[in-house]
């Protein structure tokens, strides 16, 4: 979270809203890496009050997500979950927008100030509403991957940064064996056999 672009006003009662999936897919597409969502956090508040912040995490039933939902709290969110609708036609359906937007609305009155926590278009309705009602509103994501004109209704948009973002060891590994093997064939190397490739042996 680049500092200085959060509003500095600490008497804010901040309301954080996060779109975990929205994130978690951002941050994989992007940078190979995942979020720090304590570090975000404190990013996000920098000495503001805050109100409540909400996690929103989609759940699939072949997926134990235990250890993340309990470093979420951990790090001082609530957590709240719903697991992922699969219709008979196989697509799959699992947002939280309509929970977020009656969330946010609901609070509306205790905070002065709502973060969305989410790149997603579809939020626009949204915080065009608080704004009107004189709630200022601010949108933290990647800016690559949030809509125009999400960033351009709300009165902030500020930029996720490198430096609340993590990669895990089996991303480090990968790349590491990726520029091997890219550099060995640019040197002459012949190629090695299909399945020889370390990543694709685990």
């Amino acid at each position: 979270m680049v500092a200085h672009t959060v509003y500095e006003n600490t008497a804010q009662r901040v309301g954080i809203f996060v779109d975990v999936q929205n994130m978690f897919y951002s941050a994989k597409t992007l940078h190979q890496s995942k979020i720090d969502y304590r570090k975000l956090l404190e990013g996000i508040l920098r000495g503001r009050q805050l109100v409540r912040a909400i996690a929103y995490v989609v759940q699939k039933a072949d997926v134990d997500q235990s250890s993340f939902l309990e470093a979420l709290r951990r790090s001082g969110y609530e957590v709240k979950e719903k697991e992922l609708t699969i219709r008979e036609d196989g697509t799959s359906k699992g947002d939280w927008k309509v929970e977020i937007a009656l969330d946010a609305t609901a609070l509306e009155a205790r905070m002065d100030c709502m973060v969305l926590v989410s790149g997603d278009g579809d939020f626009v309705p949204l915080v065009q509403v608080l704004n009107t009602r004189g709630c200022r509103t601010e949108v933290v994501s990647f800016e690559r991957s949030t809509s125009n004109n999400l960033m351009r209704v709300c009165h902030q948009f500020i930029t996720i940064d490198q430096d609340v973002l993590f990669k895990e060891e089996k991303f480090v590994r990968q790349q590491r064996e990726r520029r091997s093997v890219s550099a060995s064939q640019r040197e002459g190397a012949s190629p090695q056999s299909p399945g020889s490739y370390p990543w694709e042996a685990e």
